[in-house]
Order: C-alpha cells, then structure tokens, then sequence
C-alpha cells in the first residue's frame, strides 16, 4: 500500500521511516532538500507531483509545525483538491481545534475522511516507534488505520468523532510545560538553599514527584544539555493554543497562563531555539544564580 507522506520534521521523518520497515510503501514531501535527502536514505521514495502521486494513495499522512501551514497544504486551492474521494487524511500535528474543525469542513466536502491523530513523544520515540496516538475522527477510518499507526506508535486511543484528540494533545502539553517550569522553580529553590545540582536531580529523579517528564529531563540537566527536542518556541505555541482553546470552551486556565508568561521570556531571552527544559536556564537568570558547576 502506497501512503503519501507531508512533512518530514523532527517527528515526520522517523514516523516516515517506521512506515517503511512496516511494509508501507511511502512518498514523502517536504520544502527542505535536506530533509529529503534524509528520507531517501530510509527507503522513502521523494515524490515529484502531488496531485498525481496522492491519487492513488489510500491514506495520506501531515505532520505540520502549525495552524498556518496546515491552512497553506489544505486550505483552498491546496492539496486536499489532489486527494481521491473515499481516502484518509491522517493529520498528525499540534494545531488548534478551530483550526482542525475548518479542514473537517474541506475534507466533508471533498468525500475524504479526516482522522485527527497528534502524537504524544518526542523524537527518541518516534525512532523507536513508541509514540502514543490520539485519534478523533469516523471510527471506520481509524480501524482502518490501525495498521499504519502501529507502525509509529506503542497505543492507539480512539477520543472521539470530531476534535476530541485536538483537545487532548493541548491538554498532554500542558501538563508538560508545567511539569518543566515546576522542575525550573523547584531547582532554583534548592540551589538557593545550598543544595547540590546533581543531588537536587537525584532526588527529582527518585522521589515521589519522579514522572516520566522528570525522568526524561534528569540526565541532560546534570550535563547541562539543552540540545532541543521540542524547543521553547514551540513549547510556547503550544501554549497560545491551549490558551485560546480554554477561552473558546470557558475554561479558567490561571496555571497556563503563568506557565506561557515564562515560556513568553524564555523566548524574550533568546533561549526560544534551545529544548523547552532551558526554562530551567530562564529561572536562574532571572533568580540571579550563576550557572551551576559540573560534577
């Protein structure tokens, strides 16, 4: 089976490449020749012509960086008008529920089923093939796709039939950003306090508030490691999203938007392009506390 592949970031490429050693036979698009080039090192074919290409595809699969580009591939005049009727749009990005709902609209008139599937993980995991996919849509379409998100993920959660995994995602995320600007505080405290670097993670890492988002984060602290993962701008974005989302459906979020303001002056900092833990680095500017030796 043939899958027509849009984007191939941090986490479309390596979702691509699962497809491949899954069996699937993939086309993959993307603007950057370099990303191209690292898809054709995985066995995934480049396509040429979209319009010809996605034709014959049963299922076509996006993974996009935001509202904007999921506007500029579908929105009027994009490639939803290539895709045949009867096949699937498997949209896997971080994007609004607005945003989501107005390609709902597209994909209804176009007779092509729309499965709203954002991914929970990150990079290693994608690799790995161990991400958790929500997934909202026409429950046909998400049986039938099944074997493709097996491919890429350990656990499939079928929310709902229209944006259900859209709110789910944004809400995931947030626990996220707040896990890291808790970690960000609570390190500043104890450095404050005289407490070694390496002996406050450690503690982090086997008490009782120990979760996998700390867990994850201990290792590259203790070598002061902020190669980003998912940086601190798109943490950001995802926190504007979250943000308007609870305003449309009268959710009082005081948490989010003390954890965007934080996120909002990472950014200010120039510390945006870093992984989102660098909110550990933001608070110890702003607390005055000078980088911590390495052990």
């Amino acid at each position: 089976m043939t899958v027509s592949w849009i984007g191939l970031g941090k986490l479309g490429l390596p979702m691509a490449g699962r497809l491949v050693a899954g069996g699937f036979a993939v086309v993959a698009y993307d603007r950057s020749p370099e990303r191209l080039a690292l898809a054709k090192q995985r066995s995934v074919k480049i396509g040429t012509d979209f319009a010809q290409e996605a034709a014959g595809s049963r299922f076509v699969v996006s993974s996009l960086p935001d509202d904007g580009a999921l506007q500029a591939v579908f929105g009027d005049g994009g490639m939803l008008g290539s895709m045949a009727k009867g096949s699937t749009l498997i949209e896997t990005s971080t994007v609004s529920p607005a945003a989501s709902a107005a390609l709902a609209s597209l994909c209804e008139q176009q007779g092509i089923a729309y499965l709203r599937c954002p991914l929970s993980g990150g990079p290693t995991l994608a690799e790995a093939g161990t991400l958790t996919a929500l997934a909202s849509g026409p429950r046909v379409a998400f049986d039938e796709a099944l074997p493709l998100l097996a491919c890429f993920s350990k656990a499939q959660r079928y929310l709902g039939h229209a944006d259900e995994a859209r709110y789910a995602k944004l809400a995931l995320n947030l626990m996220v950003a707040t896990t890291a600007g808790m970690m960000a505080e609570s390190l500043s405290l104890a450095r404050a306090g005289n407490i070694g670097w390496n002996d406050m993670l450690d503690l982090l890492d086997e008490s009782a508030v120990a979760s996998p988002v700390v867990r994850y984060k201990v290792s590259p602290l203790k070598q002061r490691d902020f190669s980003s993962t998912f940086s601190g701008k798109q943490m950001l974005k995802d926190l504007e999203l979250v943000v308007g989302a609870a305003e449309a459906s009268n959710v009082v979020t005081p948490i989010a938007r003390l954890v965007r303001s934080s996120f909002s002056a990472l950014v200010e900092e120039g510390l945006g392009d870093e992984d989102f833990i660098a909110i550990v680095k933001s608070i110890e500017r702003r607390s005055g506390l000078a980088e911590p030796a390495r052990v």
